[in-house]
């Protein structure tokens, strides 16, 4: 009989099919291997009954050898783009283009918030809970400072604004998939210290691959943190559909005048850089969310924790 274009069609789906059910792996590791082109049946699982986890898929995509090719002339090694890596650099491309971003920076002495900090950790010490970072206290001023200035944590709709009654905060992370951003829902209600929890919960899946969509969807503003990398300042691109995200620095040690008399004391200084989308945020509006900003980490006691 003469084979046809469904017969063949036909025979592709039922390969699908079979490579499926006689292959075990979890969701997570059929996701991994779609977005980095991994074949599943190449992959030696380590879970259960030799079920393939993730970690598998990413073990085996990065053992196998990206191949080189001549680029006006030149070799270089050719590494295609994930699914994950693809959308990213779409997002941030449109963003650049059709945010009009402006940029502000301000520093902050971190002198009362190492000692709130400080403090927090002696009592959590006691208690056995993790230590309070940095990063936490941040999203606790955040979140403050958004319910005093709306329009920064809002959205632009081409023809209106919405200004979120939600405040929910992605903090940038990175991931073995890739950059991903984790968001806190209602980080405005929460305290210190459910915030740290939440946020060693969200790392942790986040490194294992485990988010779930709905913890990934949501946000309103964006934290990205490039402090622990010695990095001192740097301009963030906006997470669309949001309309700022703050960039926040390392904390350095810094002589500064720190009264009329201009005596000079070393202080932690922190620098804070917000990019905001112009369509919707006007400079005194950043400015004064920055200014917040400024009053609630210098004088974090001023916050209910």
């Amino acid at each position: 009989d003469r084979i046809t274009r469904e017969d063949v069609e036909r025979f592709i789906v039922d390969q699908k099919s079979k490579s499926r059910v006689t292959v075990a792996a979890t969701p997570a590791a059929r996701r991994v291997a779609h977005e980095s082109g991994v074949a599943l049946e190449t992959v030696a699982g380590s879970g259960p009954r030799g079920r393939v986890q993730s970690t598998d898929v990413l073990a085996t995509a990065k053992s196998i050898p990206s191949p080189t090719t001549e680029v006006n002339g030149r070799e270089a090694e050719v590494v295609p783009l994930t699914s994950i890596r693809r959308t990213i650099a779409q997002r941030m491309q449109q963003s650049f283009q059709e945010s009009p971003h402006i940029a502000l920076t301000v520093d902050v002495d971190m002198t009362e918030a190492e000692a709130t900090r400080k403090r927090f950790n002696t009592q959590t010490e006691k208690l056995g809970q993790p230590r309070i970072t940095v990063t936490a206290l941040m999203i606790k001023v955040v979140a403050w400072a958004l319910v005093r200035n709306p329009y920064i944590n809002a959205s632009f709709n081409g023809d209106s604004i919405s200004l979120w009654k939600d405040v929910s905060i992605g903090v940038a992370t990175a991931a073995p998939q890739g950059l991903i951003v984790p968001v806190l829902k209602g980080a405005d209600h929460l305290s210190v210290s459910e915030i740290n929890m939440r946020l060693i919960d969200l790392a942790e899946r986040a490194r294992e691959n485990k988010l779930k969509l709905e913890d990934v969807q949501g946000g309103t503003f964006t934290i990205s943190n490039l402090g622990m990398f010695g990095i001192k300042q740097f301009r963030a691109v906006i997470n669309p559909p949001e309309s700022a995200i703050l960039a926040v620095g390392a904390v350095v040690r810094k002589p500064i005048v720190v009264d009329e008399q201009d005596n000079v004391e070393v202080r932690p200084i922190l620098s804070l850089t917000l990019s905001a989308d112009h369509r919707v945020i006007d400079g005194i509006a950043a400015a004064r969310f920055l200014s917040d900003l400024v009053i609630g980490l210098e004088s974090p006691s001023m916050l209910l924790f």
